[in-house]
């Protein structure tokens, strides 16, 4: 990594880089799963969602609380209406059915498996790598909020 970037980040503390990480990486999944009018339906429930609405959120299958190593992986995060994600605990059984829908059963059995070695492992993230994480999905949110005319 580019000793620049890590300068810029370098009074920044984990914390506030992990909240970063999480702002870039959360916004990515949003432009990623909309379509260019900024229409997407909920992973769980099917219903429609818009872009930059309160309701329309990057929602996790396995919860990025408690499952660190999962928090950014992208087949576990699609977009998510907030009535499913906060309130109906993820509605997580039509989750899965839709999610093994969308990315296939061996990359739902793949995140299956991750989440179960987690269980047996401790994860921490660290600076360099929530760095990267930064500057990966604020490229990856300009190169598609241009290419879809979204406003970053």
């Amino acid at each position: 990594m580019d000793a620049k970037i890590i300068q810029k980040y370098s009074k920044s503390k984990t914390t506030d880089l992990k909240n970063t990480a999480i702002r870039w990486f959360n916004k990515f999944i949003r432009l990623r799963d909309c379509d260019e009018n900024g229409r997407a339906n909920c992973i769980s429930s099917n219903q429609p969602l818009r872009y930059k609405t309160e309701y329309c959120q990057a929602g996790h299958f396995y919860p990025g609380g408690k499952y660190e190593c999962l928090r950014f992986n992208e087949n576990n995060v699609h977009i998510q209406g907030k009535s499913d994600n906060y309130f109906a605990s993820a509605n997580i059984l039509e989750y899965r059915k839709n999610l093994i829908k969308k990315i296939g059963e061996d990359v739902v059995k793949e995140l299956d498996f991750i989440s179960d070695q987690h269980k047996r492992t401790h994860f921490k993230w660290n600076r360099f790598a929530l760095i990267e994480i930064i500057e990966i999905y604020k490229k990856k949110c300009k190169e598609l909020g241009k290419e879809k005319n979204f406003e970053i």
